[in-house]
């Protein structure tokens, strides 16, 4: 279990704002952190990293104090034992993608872990590339098996798959997921993707102006009143023709178009590009614009 309780007082673009933030997230567990830029996400992370003082507060992560205010107990980054990726690749260009996942071991570190980080996230044919000469996703997954190399208890991702195309952020996300169950991992993960949310992620925490104002499983909280369904598939609205009383809805999800036919009322409600989520009740199809 990790309990985190903190309080720092933050200059937004609104003004001043007071994160107080009491979050309890499972052991082995994928969370996403969810809300509006500006609500908090980022600072957050970089408070479990230790990377920023808080006001008050405390990190436990099982038996073992990160932080602890009143005890005066504040631990370096370095004796944090955190993985951390943003969106920004932060590898070492004079080095191979060998070479950046060695500097990252400890001292006296058995290098198994390369190796096996090599296979995991699929390297084989870029580790004695440097970064230059890398696309996008390959430095992410590169900055990912760094991340990686001491065997973290958590993983954070501060939205490292934003600025990829479909295709890639898929694949980018396929091995989190391997390497969060491969190494039992407690990740947290920062998105506003809700496909991606709900593909990934255990438990979601609402964000809003520093405070935590809702969370829960994200296919309830994306969801939630809209009763039950047979299946559910999220995805984006590409295209919306009128035919004679009715509109067709083109919805692409991952690869796949899929149409649904709706009528006025429920079109006035959405756009093109809109997140939607599309449930059937007994092969009736039914479409939801996401919050």
């Amino acid at each position: 279990m990790i309990d985190i309780s903190i309080n720092k007082k933050l200059q937004s673009a609104s003004g001043e704002m007071v994160l107080d933030l009491q979050l309890k997230i499972l052991k082995e567990k994928l969370v996403t952190l969810y809300g509006k830029s500006g609500a908090g996400k980022t600072t957050l992370l970089k408070i479990i990293a230790g990377l920023l003082p808080v006001d008050k507060g405390s990190i436990h992560i099982g038996n073992s104090i990160w932080l602890d205010t009143q005890k005066n107990i504040n631990l370096p980054p370095q004796k944090r034992d955190i993985g951390l990726v943003f969106q920004e690749y932060a590898l070492f260009p004079n080095m191979t993608v060998k070479e950046n996942l060695l500097f990252a071991l400890n001292k006296g570190q058995d290098q198994k872990i390369i190796k096996e980080l090599i296979e995991i996230i699929d390297l084989g044919d870029l580790q004695s590339r440097k970064p230059q000469t890398l696309s996008g996703g390959q430095k992410q997954r590169v900055a990912l098996a760094r991340a990686l190399v001491k065997k973290p208890k958590i993983l954070m991702l501060d939205e490292p798959l934003s600025a990829l195309d479909h295709e890639m952020r898929h694949k980018l996300q396929q091995y989190v997921m391997q390497v969060h169950k491969e190494y039992k991992l407690t990740t947290i993960l920062i998105s506003h993707d809700v496909s991606e949310i709900i593909k990934m992620s255990d438990y979601l925490f609402e964000i809003d102006h520093g405070q935590i104002i809702n969370q829960g499983v994200p296919t309830e909280f994306f969801t939630k009143n809209k009763g039950f369904a047979k299946f559910q598939f999220t995805g984006e609205v590409i295209k919306m023709v009128k035919q004679d009383f009715i509109f067709i809805i083109t919805v692409l999800i991952g690869k796949d178009l899929v149409k649904v036919v709706v009528d006025d009322d429920e079109a006035k409600k959405l756009k093109v590009s809109d997140k939607v989520l599309i449930a059937s009740k007994a092969f009736n199809p039914i479409i939801y614009k996401l919050d």
